[in-house]
């Protein structure tokens, strides 16, 4: 299983929560980023329909294939 690490951080003069390389929106202090992040954290456990998608590589190619939409990531709120 996934895992999708939210990490709050100062961010243009604010605070913003980040996955990976990826900034949220800039809130104006930590707590706000804070609960922010653990509300999408939160998001992430719901599960969806499952259904085909179809998406193009770096190389221009098209794959297909079956999204679970009961396979959800764990989650986890630092900083």
């Amino acid at each position: 299983m996934a895992k999708v690490i939210y990490e709050i951080v100062p961010h243009d003069g604010g605070w913003a929560y980040k996955v990976g390389d990826v900034y949220s929106e800039t809130f104006p202090n930590h707590d706000a980023a804070r609960k922010a992040a653990e509300m999408a954290a939160k998001k992430q456990h719901v599960a969806g329909n499952t259904t085909g998608i179809s998406w193009e590589d770096t190389n221009g190619k098209w794959h297909s294939e079956v999204a679970d939409g009961g396979d959800r990531p764990d989650t986890e709120v630092t900083g």
